[in-house]
């Protein structure tokens, strides 16, 4: 017998609205409430609601947390300002990616590690493991919070309406504490979407009276509740990488061309931190011979690339891997993320297609990503 899915404080309010459920990493989560194209417009032209409690939070504590992290992770960590985030990663010794992480600063000695569902107890034994010798305490915190995110560019409107924290002063990638429609939060402008957005964490036992308050809110702006499938073409669309698909153990920061995360300058432990020397070695791979590099990949056709699927030139030599695609509602047709060899990876390259069972339908590589808000 497996276990049964977990369910978030709001699972009663998914529900209740009548959403299709799934099992995600072990959790059961909201896929759609509408339908995909409905929400994920929605979050392009007003905003959107979402549950995203199944993330899990660490909390890193005590006078060399800063050190410990900056061992443990490629980030510069000690260089975060308290009240500042960073997106970050934990790599293998041998420089595979074994999640991507957002790291808060709450104070001078408390960081807040948020990793993926999937990947959160493979984060929280990495760091254990990675803990000895330093002045620092872990503690799994995955219990204690549930995690809400209002995104689209109405999201500054309608959370004013329920705070008085200083959000026009609060940057991207930053967090500050504060009061949401009564219920305590840390209130962080972090998103996956590719807009403006906030992600605020409260107590599971505030969750469902701030969702309510939200839904309030945001009733005369257009807001509506989105699921985890919205998310991915949302974020497909940005860009932005998905553990899994685009981030593996067999891939490093920069075979995924996020090299920029690892700050081989950082001075705490003597610059030395778990996957130097094989990130070291990756770096230089990729700045003369790079097997391949991750590209945004167009259709000329309607049909839809799947993750796995070949990318192959016209006489069907393979030259590359789909890692994620989706119909794109912002672009009108579909899209896909795809790892190609580098002789085939420069924008505009023609005689690109992917092996869609069988059929090479043709597709424009382009540079990532296909969509970028206006500011």
């Amino acid at each position: 017998m497996t276990d049964a899915p977990r369910r978030t404080a709001l699972d009663a309010t998914h529900r209740a609205l009548g959403a299709t459920m799934t099992d995600f990493a072990g959790w059961d989560m909201p896929l759609r409430y509408s339908s995909e194209r409905e929400e994920h417009v929605a979050v392009r032209t007003r905003a959107g609601l979402f549950d995203l409690s199944h993330m899990g939070e660490i909390t890193v504590t005590g006078p060399q947390a800063a050190d410990l992290l900056d061992y443990a992770l490629v980030g510069n960590i000690g260089g975060v300002k308290t009240g500042r985030a960073r997106y970050t990663m934990i790599c293998e010794a041998g420089g595979g990616i074994l999640d991507d992480l957002i790291v808060y600063r709450l104070a001078e000695q408390e960081y807040m590690v948020v990793a993926n569902a999937s990947n959160a107890q493979v984060v929280l034994d990495a760091l254990s493991a990675r803990a000895g010798g330093f002045d620092a305490a872990i503690r799994d915190d995955r219990d204690g919070y549930a995690l809400l995110a209002v995104q689209g560019p109405e999201s500054p409107g309608i959370l004013k309406k329920l705070t008085d924290a200083d959000l026009d002063g609060l940057k991207y990638y930053a967090g500050l504490p504060g009061t949401v429609a009564g219920v305590q939060a840390l209130i962080a402008r972090t998103g996956y979407t590719g807009e403006d957005g906030f992600e605020l964490f409260v107590r599971p036992s505030d969750a469902v009276a701030l969702w309510e308050a939200l839904t309030e809110a945001g009733r005369d702006s257009g807001l509506v509740p989105c699921g985890l499938s919205c998310r991915d073409t949302l974020r497909l669309e940005a860009g932005m990488p998905l553990y899994g698909h685009e981030l593996t153990t067999a891939t490093t920061p920069f075979d995924a061309g996020l090299g920029r995360v690892v700050k081989f300058e950082k001075t705490s432990n003597g610059g030395d931190f778990v996957g130097r020397e094989a990130l070291a070695a990756a770096a230089e791979r990729a700045e003369t011979t790079p097997p391949r590099k991750l590209v945004g990949l167009i259709a000329q056709g309607r049909r839809v690339p799947r993750a796995g699927y070949p990318v192959v030139t016209a006489d069907g030599t393979v030259i590359g891997e789909v890692t994620s695609g989706a119909p794109s509602p912002t672009l009108g047709k579909p899209v896909a993320i795809a790892y190609v060899d580098a002789a085939h990876a420069t924008p505009g390259t023609e005689g690109v297609c992917v092996d869609i069972r069988g059929s090479h339908e043709p597709y424009e590589v382009t540079a990532l990503p296909f969509y970028k808000r206006q500011k």
